[in-house]
This record gives C-alpha cells, structure tokens and sequence, in this order.
C-alpha cells in the first residue's frame, strides 16, 4: 500500500509563493502519472496540476502560468511550486498517484495524501 506525505503547505499573502512536496513511502514515480488536486471549503475537489510518466505535464486554465510541477526521483518526491498566489487559490492541496494525465479527473487515481492547507490571505 502506497503512503503518499504533503508538507509545505502555510499561510502566505496575496502574490506570494510556496511549494508543496509529497514523498511517497516506496518508489513511486515511475509507476504513476504524478497529480495535484486541491478542495476549497464548501467546493469540489479539483484538479490542478499533473505529470506523466513520459514527463508530459498538465495545468487547470486557473494555475497554468503560475504553478509548476517537477519531480525528484532520487527523493521519491514530487513538488508544486506555487507563484503569485490569489485567495482563490486557498485549498487543502492533495497529491495523487493516477493512472493517466490525459485529464485532471479524480476518477482513476489510485492513491491519495491525506493533504496539506494553504491559505492566501492578507
């Protein structure tokens, strides 16, 4: 059984920057496309961000241009880098093994972390 981990997560102001990480508990990013998905209260959990395993990547309209997803295979670790954050961008962020990312559906993620808050408020 898989055991993904986020961290990073925090409250930054309006147009500020974090980055989350996600460490799977065994080798990991060679077997599954790579996602991040995020719920703001009272909302659906939402596609954000994902990374095939060719290293094809893929962002929601609402992040692309101000977030980045990589990888680290040596640390079993994927990142999300998060620039010019909006309030709207205030989440509990999940990471995910998926089958695909042909879409940001949650529909064939096999895996899930049990997510990290990001709050962007002034």
């Amino acid at each position: 059984q898989l055991q993904l981990v986020e961290s990073g997560g925090g409250l930054v102001q309006p147009g500020g920057s974090l980055r989350l990480s996600c460490t799977g508990s065994a080798p990991y990013l060679n077997f599954y496309s790579l996602g991040w998905f995020r719920q703001a209260p009272g909302k659906e959990r939402e596609g954000v961000s994902c990374r095939g395993r060719n290293g094809i990547t893929n962002y929601s309209d609402s992040v692309k241009g101000r977030f980045t997803i990589s990888t680290n295979n040596a640390k079993n670790t994927v990142y999300l880098q998060m620039d010019s954050l909006k309030p709207e961008d205030t989440a509990v962020y999940y990471c995910a093994a998926k089958a695909s990312c042909f879409t940001l559906a949650t529909s064939d993620v096999n895996y899930w972390g049990k997510g990290t808050l990001v709050t962007v408020s002034s």
